[in-house]
């Protein structure tokens, strides 16, 4: 593929809006396309490269574990799904893990658990809240528990049992939820993600939980985008000091291999027994040697306080540059996980930041999103900062 070749296929599906380019490889936090132009990653792959491109330890383990063993399915056991899920019970204080491929399937997991929970208590329509501008996944029940009307338009009707309320608003949940036996569970992202870079507050986030104890409700954290150290602890849930009931995770665990787990505290652990819930691909050899090897990695070289120290000097460097334009909204977000929202669509700056050797995203129209690998140096952090911003002024400066 060229660079002035159509973006799309004539043979797969038509469901990306993509740019006309293909990348072939990468190093660190740069990537390089077909035709040799090199771009600095702000993406990474949607917060997915936890290590950056051709991790010098990644790689090696990973071409070992193809040697020895990709697939087995869970018929049999396989030890390192059990080095896996310990690591995530340590670094999350809770109990048992489920295995899957992808957050969507985390999600929808999380969702059933939810379901049986209050069938088990001999509620009949269990009732999950939801919130505005969530985004978890685009399978029917996952698309349902979104809040996004865009993406849900054409695919009626949707999955019933949900109640959605609006992010940070204690008295708005428990309105929404008076006199209602049927509710089971509260489902959120600690910062959404697809829907703007929209943080829960630390106090929002532990008035949920105590609400969560008080009506024996299910607290279950969307940590798929968020988690896995982008905010600078492994769990952005962590800074408010809580712990959730069940907590899907995906993207970055795996940095680049599909590996999706959901993590689940004694209230949610024993919920699902044989026969209730199951996947082929998830778990396998190659995928947990995925996820044990980031792990073990990011430890290794400090990329939780990689993430802050970068993504407090990110930060800093965006509002210092553009703080002072009206056009600007706000800087929000945590670590390696921030958002740009100006005051009017900036889609375009996704191809012109392309153009000029970055790769961002821009998603609820308006925001500006960073996901890059936790590798990146406050060196690339400016180099970030030094593309994207004078394309921000000119945006705005054309459109006054």
């Amino acid at each position: 593929m060229t660079a002035n070749q159509e973006a799309s296929s004539p043979h797969t599906m038509n469901t990306y809006g993509r740019l006309p380019i293909a990348l072939s490889h990468g190093q660190g936090c740069r990537v390089w396309d077909v035709n040799g132009k090199s771009y600095l990653d702000g993406l990474g792959g949607i917060a997915v490269n936890t290590l950056g491109h051709n991790h010098p330890q990644l790689v090696p383990a990973l071409q070992d574990q193809i040697g020895k063993i990709i697939h087995s399915c869970n018929y049999y056991h396989i030890p390192l799904q059990e080095a896996l899920a310990a690591k995530l019970v340590e670094l999350s204080g809770l109990t048992n893990v489920f295995f899957c491929s992808t957050g969507l399937e985390a999600n929808e997991a999380a969702l059933k658990l939810a379901r049986k929970f209050g069938h088990d208590k001999g509620i009949e329509h269990p009732e999950i809240v939801v919130y505005e501008k969530a985004f978890h996944g685009r399978s029917i029940a996952t698309l349902s528990a979104t809040g996004n009307e865009k993406i849900q338009k054409g695919f009626g009707p949707l999955v019933e049992g949900f109640i959605r309320v609006p992010l940070n608003d204690i008295e708005a949940l428990k309105a929404a939820t008076a006199n209602n036996p049927n509710v089971t569970a509260v489902f959120f992202e600690t910062i959404q993600g697809e829907g703007g870079v929209n943080p829960m507050r630390i106090e929002y986030l532990q008035q949920v939980r105590q609400l969560c104890d008080e009506r024996d409700w299910l607290l279950m954290i969307d940590e798929v985008q968020c988690g896995m150290g982008r905010t600078g602890k492994w769990f952005a849930h962590q800074w408010a000091g809580i712990q959730p009931d069940v907590m899907p995770l995906a993207k970055g665990l795996g940095s680049g291999v599909p590996v999706g787990a959901v993590v689940a505290g004694p209230k949610a652990a024993h919920i699902f027994q044989p026969g209730n819930h199951g996947t082929t691909f998830g778990g396998n050899p190659l995928s947990m040697r995925a996820g044990v090897e980031t792990i073990r990695i990011m430890e290794e070289e400090g990329l939780l306080a990689n993430a802050v120290k970068v993504g407090d000097h990110l930060k800093a460097a965006l509002a210092r540059e553009l703080g002072s334009l009206p056009g600007l909204k706000e800087i929000r977000g945590r670590g390696l996980m921030l958002g740009v929202e100006l005051h009017l669509p900036c889609s375009e700056l996704v191809v012109r930041c392309a153009a000029n050797g970055l790769l961002i995203s821009v998603t609820a129209d308006t925001v500006i999103r960073l996901v890059p690998s936790l590798i990146m140096t406050t060196e690339e952090a400016d180099e970030v900062v030094s593309i994207l911003c004078p394309l921000i002024h000119q945006l705005l400066k054309e459109k006054a």
